[in-house]
């Protein structure tokens, strides 16, 4: 018994070792909810586990046999990364599975077809060669098929096998299928140029096996490829990215000690050698690859996909995020693009709103500054939006704050495909594939000025500064605003007061209420601001600027120290019963939409840098309290 186990965990590795060789097919199953994804996906895993214990069998064919009783194998010596299943009937994430057959690895990517994980269907597909997409034969194309099929093709799947399910349930009928397939090929060519490399059809029942490794009895009339037929023989390019330029993101800075400086990361694209020259990016500086270090040992050459540790011949300043590139063939960089968009929040985007963008190891701040169009998944209609809703597709223009090195997404996914995190809640609010840098980016660059913002400030004998004044309809902040300028002027300092009525009777006074309005008034105010704190003046703005996300992005706009959140703290009853404007009256009559604090939300601040209780304090008192703030500050001297 024991010699015949022997034999067998042997015969085990020499058939794990056959397969390290093989090439690899990583693809995704998707489809909408209950068309069959797991039921195929567990069948592909049953056949998969027979073809290993047939090649075990044909091993052990002349004298070894297995034990009187038989003993059981542990296939997740082959089937690998089934832990990640179901919680409550639901996928909450993507599972990842491994199997082998005697042509190919391959690592399916399982992802749920519920609407609202549309998000995890993105994460599987981002990585795949190819794509199962499932139909239930009975239900024929749905939205969410269609969906399915639009960011197949915009996360660069060019190879594509429809699975018409479940066609046991319909007498395994020819014209079903036919009509499917009729009606898919009308879908997908409506998909933007290039579309699908190659779309194939099989009429299948996951559940009872047909067509999945052998051709079904029960339709002698389908003459093309079974399913395992086509994984097995789908065109992949392995070496695709190897014969790339050479891309190199730094993950991190490795020195272990004062000897040793190198920086760690995976080949994106190319190739790197020792003595190659690179270029890095963005700074634009070059040197030389000096040693190539893995884990086990040095290298004189790595390819894409390579994690290794690269160390430079001179003392040059690499940081985390940016990127070796090869100086020949350096990568593209700008700070201004236009994009694909999947937006995955609950909370809609609104243009202008700021975003962390993470592209590769990169990280920076960045805003939709416009929608170009939205995607309608069922026509691929473009139609016209303000906002992006939960699952919506888009084609946008991105700002960031500095620029980046990158590359088009159907270039290089790792160097082009990006997602955008809530700065608040830090939720991936979006998922973006790059297609170009816009012409701005290129044409229009900072001009150095000669008199900067502290020559000014230094004149004027005062820091610049903005204070925010931030609060509900009639909490008081024009009121403060204006009685902390009046002492800001009697001391002989220079200001200027931003008011938001004020404001909209002109730079402003073509945007609206809603929320879309909102932020952009709030961008607008801020650039403004900013530019008046760069002439050296305190500058002092009154308005509700309801949304956290919009005052963060006033902050940012400014050297740290320099704004200053001043919260307006006053309860909604009290602001009512004072309600100055009669707005709130209106708003409560129905007559003003889009009212902060009655049908629009109101985000209070939750670390501001100064709070006031207009219930508690008068306005003079809360004014020079602001004063001896502002002097504790540094911003007022004397």
């Amino acid at each position: 018994m024991a010699h015949a186990s022997a034999l067998i965990a042997t015969d085990i590795q020499a058939y794990l070792k056959a397969h390290e060789h093989k090439g690899l097919l990583r693809f995704i199953t998707c489809g909408s909810v209950d068309d069959g994804k797991s039921t195929l996906i567990g069948r592909l895993l049953y056949e998969s586990q027979l073809l290993f214990e047939d090649h075990l069998a044909a091993l052990q064919a002349d004298s070894r046999k297995w034990g009187t009783q038989g003993e059981q194998l542990d296939f997740a010596l082959l089937v690998d990364g089934l832990a990640a299943e179901r919680e409550q009937g639901i996928t909450i994430d993507v599972a990842y599975r491994f199997f082998s057959t005697e042509r190919r690895k391959f690592i399916v990517a399982d992802t749920p077809g519920h609407e609202q994980y549309t998000r995890n269907m993105v994460t599987g597909a981002s990585t795949a060669d190819a794509a199962v997409l499932m139909v239930d034969a009975r239900k024929g194309l749905l939205t969410q098929t269609r969906r399915h099929s639009t960011l197949m093709h915009l996360l660069g799947i060019r190879h594509v096998l429809v699975a018409i399910n479940k066609m046991d349930l319909l007498d395994h009928s020819r014209a079903v299928y036919e009509r499917i397939v009729e009606d898919y090929r009308a879908f997908a060519a409506t998909l933007a140029a290039p579309g699908f490399e190659s779309i194939t059809f099989v009429p299948m029942s996951a559940f009872k096996g047909d067509n999945i490794t052998e051709p079904s009895a029960a339709m002698p009339w389908y003459q093309g490829p079974t399913l395992m037929g086509w994984l097995e023989t789908v065109p992949v390019d392995n070496t695709r990215l190897q014969r790339a330029p050479l891309r190199f993101p730094v993950q991190w800075v490795n020195r272990p000690n004062l000897d040793f400086r190198g920086y760690a990361g995976t080949l994106a694209s190319g190739c790197v050698q020792v003595g190659q020259r690179v270029r890095v990016q963005p700074s634009g500086r070059e040197t030389t690859v000096s040693r190539i270090v893995t884990h086990d040992g040095e290298l004189a050459q790595a390819v894409a996909g390579d994690a290794v540790t690269l160390v430079l011949a001179d003392e040059v300043d690499v940081s985390r995020g940016d990127l070796l590139a090869d100086a020949q063939a350096p990568a593209e960089v700008a700070d201004q693009f236009e994009c694909t968009l999947v937006w995955m929040d609950d909370e809609p985007l609104l243009p202008g709103r700021p975003y962390w963008l993470k592209l590769g190891t990169q990280t920076v701040s960045a805003t939709v500054t416009d929608i170009r169009h939205q995607i309608n998944v069922n026509t691929q209609e473009h139609v016209a939006a303000r906002r992006l809703e939960l699952n919506a597709i888009a084609v946008c223009q991105l700002s960031l704050d500095r620029p980046v090195p990158f590359e088009p997404y159907a270039a290089n996914r790792d160097l082009g495909g990006f997602i955008l995190i809530d700065r608040t809640s830090h939720r991936t609010a979006a998922a973006g594939m790059l297609h170009f840098a816009l012409r701005r980016a290129h044409n229009i660059h900072l001009q150095a000025l000669e008199v900067d913002r502290q020559a000014r400030a230094a004149l004027k004998d005062q820091k610049p500064c903005v204070v925010w004044f931030t609060g509900l309809s009639g909490s008081g902040k024009s009121t403060l605003a204006n009685a902390l300028e009046k002492r800001l002027h009697a001391m002989g300092r220079h200001t200027c007061l931003l008011d938001g009525d004020n404001i909209r009777h002109g730079l402003n006074r073509d945007l609206g209420f809603t929320p879309e309005d909102r932020v952009e008034n709030i961008r607008r105010i801020a650039e403004v601001a900013r530019l008046m704190a760069d002439a050296g003046l305190i500058v002092l703005t009154a308005f509700i600027s309801p949304y956290r996300a919009e005052r963060e992005l006033a902050r940012s706009r400014l050297p740290a120290g320099e704004f200053v959140e001043v919260f307006v703290d006053t309860p909604l009853e009290v602001a009512e019963s004072r309600d100055p404007k009669g707005l709130y009256r209106k708003a409560r009559r129905g007559e003003l939409k889009n009212f902060t604090g009655v049908d629009a939300p109101y985000e209070a601040p939750e670390a501001p840098e100064f709070r006031v209780d207009t219930t508690h304090l008068e306005v003079e008192q809360a004014a020079e309290r602001l004063v001896e703030f502002l002097r504790e500050r540094g911003v007022l001297s004397g």
